[in-house]
């Protein structure tokens, strides 16, 4: 990740308040970037997520913890899920898919936005659209042919701000090569699967 250039004869007052840049505290980026280069162990982190159904389309999914660098890091989030009406639901919250956007698209911003406060480019506005089809005679199993999932996404980035477009495609460049999720998604991941009986 590309850092600021700083004045050579500028030295900053131990007491002076950080700036933010875009909300990001760019020092400790920098701090967290240098430890994880002398300790590559401090890089680990693993999420865990667990679904129960509820009826019918209905699930939660519970976040409680994380780990970074081997450090268990307690967490409380649900999440609800549900499918439209039209697609056997009760339409009480977001389904799969529309979590999956807002999963692709939260990551890749955050990537965008890390990228640009480290290199000193402000943002004003900044937004991700995405767009993807499925054929649901996949997934209602009428065609083996066919594709459950999406041949292709379309993501479109749109913003405003201090820096040029040549700074920001940069961003978004990086902010596509360095996102996780992105990268889970555009190439081949394994997931391994297994049942077990309650």
């Amino acid at each position: 990740m590309k850092r600021l250039k700083e004045e050579p004869n500028k030295q900053k007052s131990p007491t002076a308040t950080r700036e933010k840049i875009n909300g990001i505290d760019t020092d400790a980026l920098f701090v967290a970037i240098d430890a994880i280069k002398a300790d590559p162990a401090k890089a680990s982190c693993k999420f865990f997520a667990a679904t129960e159904w509820e009826d019918g389309t209905v699930s939660k999914t519970k976040v409680s913890r994380y780990e970074l660098g081997g450090e268990v890091i307690e967490q409380d989030y649900t999440i609800p899920v549900d499918e439209p009406a039209a697609l056997l639901g009760t339409d009480t919250a977001p389904n799969p898919q529309m979590l999956l956007y807002a999963a692709l698209n939260s990551c890749v911003l955050n990537t965008f936005v890390v990228n640009a406060a480290a290199r000193g480019i402000r943002i004003d506005s900044l937004r991700f659209d995405l767009e993807g089809e499925l054929d649901l005679r996949g997934f209602l199993g009428i065609d083996d042919s066919t594709n459950p999932g999406y041949d292709k996404l379309t993501l479109v980035c749109k913003v405003k701000g201090s820096g040029t477009k040549e700074q920001y495609k940069e961003c978004l460049d990086a902010g596509t090569r360095l996102s996780p999720n992105f990268q889970s998604l555009s190439r081949p991941v394994a997931v391994n699967y297994r049942l077990e009986m309650q």
